[in-house]
């Protein structure tokens, strides 16, 4: 297991070289504000980078769901590191020896990881992976399910991988090959218990979940790769019938233009890591007269009006300092604070008009950088320059925080609270720190954006969905 406490490894470029000072949430060094926004910008992808180089196992590829406080593997969060390790190499801070030698054990654990229906001792079953795995030997942990969209965030990063390693040399070749057996081996018409739509997903112990994947959410990615299997595929007409199903969402409840309307903002960005929705269009969204990538833009400003207008009163919101999604919060509790009873929450997911206890959470802003470029840098140097000293530390920001909860007796089950600041997450989660690192490449040079368009997979899907115009034309 690799040693959690390196910062820095060999062959890479030290966090020093982007900016003296921004550690400790110091102001950056004195620039124009463009200038002083970008190192700011670039500081946090490097950091973000760093997380999953450093805190995933390189003999196993598995990355953890959080750092520092010890936990299980999420295979969405090693989905997010195989697409960071070819970031990284774009950027210089590690070989590209150095990330095909990581993904390449990655992809070898996982195709060779046990599978079958017994409640432990493995990792996947019909092709699909356990949400959290073992740390320690990769196999199902606890009770967690078989997880429809987790395995497409896996795949996500793996087809990726394919994609970019794409030298004529036997490690290269591998990988693609690895990558091309994973993706194969899903079977996506085997958890479709009530057709045509997945379920979210399956336990040994009861079987399918309830619940499937039928209204706008992030499914975008599962249900691509669900159509673009070349070995279990969806019927093509399951994407309409998902989309039919819409419509009950379109609207601009929180202010802006009409859109999908869904209260966390990773709903709205986790597909988008992966695939540039930029002018093309399905029968839903030519109908609308706009595009999925449209779509997340307008639900990214409707989320900073709610912050201006701020119903609530919580501390800090503001149009520089907003961003509800799913993340850590202080616990589960009620306080009483300037005269208002308020009620707090742990991990769960926020937004407008559905949870909202003041917790704000900087990937929701950052990732959002695709979208908003400008909107999005601002809000990142806001939270640097008004809380950075008690929120942006190794790997950049920390999962979450809330200026409202000031009370250091509070019944906190998580983090602490910061004099000046208010409550301070104290880990960085893996889905959270994805898609601040991929959007920001996205933003800054379309990496993996235009990698995946060169995919087959990801093609084929699109197309069986019904996507035409645009880079599909």
């Amino acid at each position: 297991m690799i040693d959690r406490r390196q910062v820095l490894g060999a062959g890479t470029v030290g966090l020093a070289a982007i900016g003296a000072g921004l550690l400790d949430g110091c102001a950056t060094p004195a620039r124009s504000d463009g200038a002083r926004a970008d190192v700011l910008v670039r500081d946090l992808q490097q950091r973000t980078f760093r997380y999953f180089w450093d805190t995933t196992d390189p003999a196993t590829g598995l990355a953890p769901d959080r750092w520092p406080t010890p936990s299980f593997a999420s295979i969405a969060a090693v989905g997010f590191a195989l697409t960071a390790y070819p970031i990284g190499v774009a950027n210089g801070w590690i070989t590209r020896a150095q990330a095909r030698d990581r993904t390449l054990a990655t992809l070898r654990f996982f195709a060779t990881a046990p599978q079958g229906p017994a409640a432990s001792g493995t990792a996947r079953h019909h092709g699909l992976f356990y949400h959290f795995l073992d740390m320690a030997n990769g196999h199902r942990f606890g009770r967690t399910e078989l997880s429809t969209i987790d395995t497409a965030l896996l795949m996500g990063g793996v087809l990726f991988a394919q994609s970019w390693f794409d030298r004529e040399d036997a490690a290269e070749a591998e990988i693609r090959r690895l990558a091309e057996q994973l993706y194969r081996a899903v079977e996506w018409t085997w958890i479709t218990p009530r057709q045509p739509f997945l379920s979210m997903g399956w336990h040994p112990e009861s079987g399918f979940i309830a619940s499937d994947w039928n209204i706008y959410n992030e499914g975008l990615l599962l249900y691509v790769l669900a159509l673009g299997s070349p070995t279990h595929a969806l019927p093509a007409e399951t994407w309409t019938a998902w989309t039919d199903r819409f419509d009950a969402q379109w609207g601009n409840k929180y202010g802006g233009e009409a859109h999908l309307q869904f209260p966390p903002l990773f709903i709205h960005q986790y597909s988008h890591c992966f695939i540039d929705f930029r002018g093309i269009q399905d029968a839903y969204m030519a109908r609308r007269g706009s595009d999925y990538f449209e779509n997340s833009r307008r639900a990214v400003r409707a989320q900073r009006a709610y912050a201006i207008a701020n119903p609530g009163g919580w501390a800090g919101y503001g149009p520089d300092i907003w961003g509800l999604t799913a993340c850590d919060g202080p616990g589960d509790f009620t306080r009483d604070i300037s005269g208002r009873r308020r009620e707090f929450f742990s991990y769960s997911a926020r937004g407008p008009g559905d949870r909202d206890d003041g917790t704000v959470a900087p990937t929701a802003a950052a990732a959002s950088i695709a979208f908003e470029p400008d909107l999005a840098a601002r809000a990142i140097g806001a939270m640097h320059a008004r809380y950075g000293r008690g929120i942006y530390a190794r790997y950049g920001f920390l999962d979450s925080f809330n200026p409202t909860l000031t009370d250091a007796a509070a019944p906190l089950k998580h983090g602490r609270v910061v004099p000046g600041i208010g409550w301070v997450d104290g880990d960085y989660l893996g889905i959270d720190q994805g898609p601040i690192l991929i959007g920001i490449e996205n933003q800054r040079s379309g990496l993996v954006w235009q990698t995946l368009r060169r995919n087959p997979h990801i093609r084929r899907g699109l197309e069986r969905a019904g996507f035409t115009g645009g880079w599909l034309a």
